[in-house]
């Protein structure tokens, strides 16, 4: 428990208005997008680095635990107080700060929506392409955050790729800056990208740079169907292996395509057991070209039906069913399990094949969404955590999951983060030695252990 006095000290800091114990404000910030829920001792919503910095000075002489909390949208635990202690959230810190189109950059506050951001720098000619699908709520701190990825990952790749600098309060209530506005920087240790998917346990980013990349003056958007799910896996390892670097590359199965049509209104064939959705980007001649060779390929690999869009309406229409997956989903069941396996795209057929057969395995209801270009997959695990024998069956099926992912060469996560979803499956990936690295990385940075203690180390 925090005293009176060390409250009130904070209360000084950032105001009484943005001090917040109320029980009603407690339980907001209990949890996040994963599932378990911890009560923090206060919540704190500071309006600039220096009240940081003055707080963190604070927290430090006082062993505080301080969890920083974007949108609280991730799912895998990493913005909730699990062993207590104050969550410092960033929703007044939201102003870009600068669009730089000659230097193509842009200096945002954690607090910035991406989707916002998006808008924002398409008025410029520019794009920022990390675009996670909860990008219309997700905050560019918590992306950094959780090094987050999304759909356009196949081409662009994730946060880290767009990072360039970053200005950090460490625990300490010390103010660092790492990288800045050149696109070359190869001075010291990089402390950018160190930061850059710590989950909060290093620092608390203030003011975020990062490169953006001109806006594509084309792109084609396709969607194939087919009639077996192995069909539409190897179709994906095919297109990558042929060397066409397709922008997203997504793949929906037959159990979620259900869901979708109950949930909305796109109906599918009978016949579809899975759907890809595709879509390439660049000069008008080279995206034609490729629109058209995707479509063959798909077509030679078993889709009986592949549409493409013609305007930018109809593209949205093909994306509907992709962008209401989640949303679906978890309207079926009371929980949804969102698993962020991640393998060789060459591997992604066997580990397709291995999801099916573990969800008949535990009588338990998988769908199956991928980025799938990238290899990253999002097993759906629906369930309802009050069944406790469905629940114990469930963590036997998410062991396999793991083990079968790490077998093939995977990762843990490609893009949702550890946090404590995770924490327990950390020894499989990783050697002791190389945990203790980390965890000596972490005591360099944070020796009292007050950033978001409880996480993934």
């Amino acid at each position: 428990m925090i005293s009176d006095t060390i409250k009130n000290e904070i209360r000084g800091i950032v105001g009484d208005e943005w001090f917040l114990d109320s029980p009603e404000d407690l339980i907001t910030y209990s949890y996040d997008g994963f599932l378990p829920e911890f009560m923090p001792d206060a919540v704190i919503v500071p309006g600039d680095r220096d009240e940081i910095a003055s707080v963190m000075k604070v927290a430090n002489r006082e062993r505080i635990n301080i969890i920083p909390r974007a949108a609280g949208t991730n799912i895998c635990g990493s913005s909730v107080a699990r062993k207590g202690g104050i969550i410092l959230a960033f929703h007044r810190l939201n102003r870009i700060i600068e669009i730089d189109p000659e230097s193509r950059c842009a200096v945002v506050q954690p607090g910035v929506v991406n989707a916002e951001l998006q808008k924002a720098v398409a008025a410029y000619g520019l794009m920022y392409p990390p675009d996670p699908a909860s990008m219309f709520v997700s905050t560019i701190g918590g992306n950094v955050a959780l090094n987050a990825g999304g759909p356009r990952g196949v081409k662009y790749g994730v946060t880290r790729d767009y990072l360039l600098g970053l200005e950090v309060v460490l625990p300490s209530g010390e103010i660092i800056r790492t990288g800045g506005k050149t696109l070359k920087n190869v001075s010291g240790y990089d402390l950018t990208r160190l930061m850059c998917g710590s989950e909060g346990t290093l620092g608390i980013f203030t003011e975020i740079i990062l490169r953006l990349v001109p806006l594509s003056p084309a792109k084609a958007t396709l969607q194939a169907i087919y009639a077996d799910l192995d069909d539409a896996a190897t179709t994906v390892s095919a297109i990558i292996g042929a060397g066409i670097v397709p922008t997203t590359l997504e793949l929906i199965d037959r159990t979620v395509l259900d869901v979708i049509s109950n949930y909305g209104d796109a109906q599918f064939s009978d016949k579809a057991q899975a759907l890809l959705l595709i879509e390439v980007d660049g000069e008008d001649i080279l995206v034609e070209a490729q629109g058209k060779r995707i479509e063959a390929f798909c077509k030679e690999r078993g889709a009986f039906q592949v549409e493409r869009a013609s305007t930018p309406e109809e593209a949205d229409r093909l994306w509907q069913a992709r962008r209401t997956a989640f949303g679906a989903v978890a309207s079926l069941r009371p929980n949804c399990i969102v698993e962020d396996a991640t393998v060789p795209v060459k591997m992604l057929p066997a580990m397709i094949r291995k999801i099916v057969e573990i969800a008949e395995k535990y009588h338990i209801q998988i769908g199956v969404l991928a980025h799938a270009g990238d290899g990253n997959l999002h097993p759906l695990f629906m369930t309802d955590l009050r069944d406790k024998e469905e629940m114990e069956r469930v963590d036997k099926a998410l062991v396999e999951l793991v083990e079968a992912a790490i077998a093939m060469g995977g990762t843990l996560s490609g893009e949702h983060g550890i946090g404590i979803a995770k924490d327990r499956f950390m020894s499989m990936e990783f050697s002791q030695t190389s945990i203790d690295l980390m965890r000596g990385i972490k005591k360099v940075f944070d020796p009292n252990n007050i950033l978001n203690p409880g996480s993934f180390l």
